[in-house]
């Protein structure tokens, strides 16, 4: 029996462990799938329309193609930028089934962390010198743990007392919330030297555009770049996805979340803390929140107090986008979106000679494919991660 029991253990532990690379990785396969998708569905899209209007448009396929790279670079940062906060909004609305609206400000609130940290560097002079992936590290260390820290206390002081309540009265606390965020922040930061209403993102020189490739047109040959912030923005939100996966689908307490969120009084019968795991749901989410928002500052150059309202915004359109409540979900919604909003961005002005400014239309294409997904499939691409409760 002993022999049978040391046979089978190898067996059983392989297969664990597949499970969990496949839990853990998975959504990752899914996020680049919808990617590579996305940019060449829409490429081709822009090139067929291209093509059919180079008649009444001279030259304007070659303009279109030789765009193109630089407009997929442009909806793939956009995209992580929403889906990253997507994730927050997952997360919450996972385990207590509400929009936590003040979101957006807990991002912006990250951003002028990393921010403040860069301006400490500056004011020491030693920014310059400061070895630029060491600044990332501390900063989004610093921007999320700020966040997360602001995200329980808003838990614990706004929504924990209404839990019980009707879901449009927490729904107006998130909003009350967001709108006290923005004008405090403001408040504080207009009177810190180094920052002011318009902060500066100072940061060391992350290198020259790293050179993809030569993109031929014509007679010419047009460099496609990639800046180095741009890259670790990207990479920086695969790894929130991965790591976002561990916790929810293989450690301990991952389980507990999952536990509270099918259901909260059995899961507090069964002896889990459901403060305790709402709290830390608060945790994970406003710390990823806070990541995205100095990410995010550190690729635009400079933060205000309401940079996180529209965003914000975007980022629960993407979450409803992909599945509100379904993680991969929500990466997915946000990679969807940017490509959108950056192909509305990029093209609308050139195929309408002008007409129109596709940067000024590029809201309300988000917002539309919001109200067409609520109208049509509210469930998200992806669909809704909920249970039945019987």
């Amino acid at each position: 029996m002993a022999a049978e029991a040391n046979t089978s253990s190898p067996v059983v532990l392989q297969k664990d462990l597949a499970t969990v690379l496949r839990q853990v990785f998975g959504p990752v396969g899914q996020v680049l799938i919808f990617l590579v998708g996305s940019a060449v569905a829409l490429g081709l899209i822009v090139v067929l329309l291209g093509l059919a209007l180079e008649g009444s448009q001279p030259g304007l396929l070659g303009r279109v193609i030789t765009i193109l790279p630089l407009v997929i670079i442009d909806g793939m940062i956009r995209g992580f930028l929403f889906a990253t906060i997507a994730l927050g909004y997952t997360m919450v609305y996972g385990v207590l089934e509400f929009i936590n609206f003040a979101h957006g400000e807990i991002f912006m609130v990250g951003a002028f962390v990393g921010a403040g940290f860069g301006a400490v560097l500056t004011g020491a002079g030693l920014i310059q010198g400061f070895p630029a992936l060491l600044f990332v590290i501390i900063a989004v260390l610093l921007g999320g743990a700020v966040s997360g820290l602001l995200a329980v206390g808003i838990e614990r002081v706004a929504y924990r007392p209404l839990r019980g309540a009707p879901r449009l009265v927490p729904l107006i606390s998130a909003i009350g919330v967001s709108l006290l965020l923005q004008d405090l922040v403001r408040l504080i930061v207009t009177n810190i030297p180094g920052l002011g209403f318009n902060a500066r993102f100072d940061s060391p020189n992350m290198g020259a555009p790293i050179r993809l490739f030569d993109m031929p047109v014509g007679e010419r040959l047009i460099p496609v770049t990639l800046n180095p912030k741009a890259l670790i923005f990207i990479v920086a939100a695969l790894l929130m996805l991965v790591g976002l996966n561990y916790i929810v689908n293989v450690t301990r307490l991952g389980k507990a979340i999952r536990a509270v969120a099918q259901d909260a009084p059995t899961a507090s019968l069964m002896g889990v803390n459901v403060n305790q795991i709402v709290a830390l749901t608060f945790l994970i989410g406003g710390s990823l929140g806070g990541a995205a928002g100095v990410l995010f500052g550190l690729t635009i150059g400079t933060v205000n107090p309401y940079l996180g309202f529209i965003p914000g915004l975007k980022a629960f359109t993407a979450a409803v986008l992909g599945g509100i409540g379904n993680i991969t979900g929500a990466m997915v919604g946000g990679i969807v979106l940017g490509f959108l909003e950056a192909f509305v961005a990029s093209y609308l002005s050139l195929f309408t000679g002008g007409a129109f400014s596709g940067a000024s239309y590029a809201d309300m294409a988000a917002f539309s494919i919001l109200i067409l997904i609520l109208i049509f499939r509210p469930a998200g691409l992806l669909g809704e991660a909920v249970t039945q409760k019987v």
